[in-house]
């Protein structure tokens, strides 16, 4: 078994689960009809990116590995997603903010991940580009609308940005196996998605008329395992019904 390869595809995958599973939480409760089908319609295709990458690790984990066992039987410390998409959705802001940052990052990372000497991996990232192209030109219209609107609202998207802007150096700060990956030509050096990241995120901000927050100490480890307790009560849920019911299908 290819390990290194696995934690890699582990990682794409648990990014695009916890992340849709987070902005499902809204479906019903959006600020309005149609934005309440935008978050959950997001929250779905993060979804299906999910099943397509676990369905590439299951077939490198083999021993019966399925992209069922891979989303509800594995442990926290087992899951490899960034600290970002585990976080609470809080607010609107909040979670508009978290999209952007995420959107951003996905945006460069599936175009990278596009030239990939995976056939599989290259056709995911293909496939999902095309979703976080929408996704990223969504959230960004939404922290421009946010920062440059009412009193109310440029405070709560200040308050956002206050809160997750120290989760945001994980995403570019890479774990070894997404080193190995990319030395091996499947995968992509995220340190590499930095300056672009930061510019991309620096331009919104700015027609939002919000400045953009002094770099200083980063939360991480979420890539190796160590995760916010947030995490537990995700899977918890998530993972319930698989867990009480093994191999149960409808």
């Amino acid at each position: 078994m290819d390990t290194i390869r696995l934690n890699y595809i582990l990682h794409l995958a648990d990014n695009a689960l916890i992340l849709g599973h987070r902005n499902s939480e809204w479906c019903g409760h959006g600020p309005v009809l149609e934005q309440d089908i935008a978050i959950s319609n997001i929250a779905l295709d993060g979804l299906g990116q999910a099943r397509n990458f676990y369905q590439s690790a299951a077939t490198i984990a083999g021993n019966g590995a399925t992209e069922d066992s891979l989303a509800y039987l594995r442990d926290v410390i087992d899951f490899k997603n960034c600290l970002l998409a585990e976080v609470p959705n809080g607010d609107w802001a909040q979670t508009i903010l978290r999209q952007f940052f995420f959107s951003a990052y996905q945006y460069l990372l599936y175009t990278k991940l596009q030239q990939s000497n995976d056939g599989q991996l290259a056709a995911i990232a293909e496939k999902s580009l095309k979703e976080v192209s929408y996704h990223l030109r969504w959230s960004s219209e939404w922290v421009i609308r946010l920062g440059d609107g009412t009193e109310e609202s440029r405070t709560r998207i200040g308050n956002a940005l206050e809160f997750l802007w120290p989760y945001t150096g994980e995403l570019c700060l890479p774990a070894g196996y997404e080193l190995d990956a990319a030395s091996n030509g499947y995968g992509v050096d995220v340190s590499s998605l930095q300056s672009d990241w930061h510019q991309r995120v620096s331009s919104v901000l700015e027609e939002a008329t919000l400045a953009v927050p002094e770099t200083g100490w980063m939360q991480s480890g979420g890539k190796q395992g160590r995760h916010t307790e947030h995490l537990g009560y995700i899977l918890a849920e998530m993972q319930y019904l698989q867990r009480a019911y093994p191999g149960a299908e409808w």
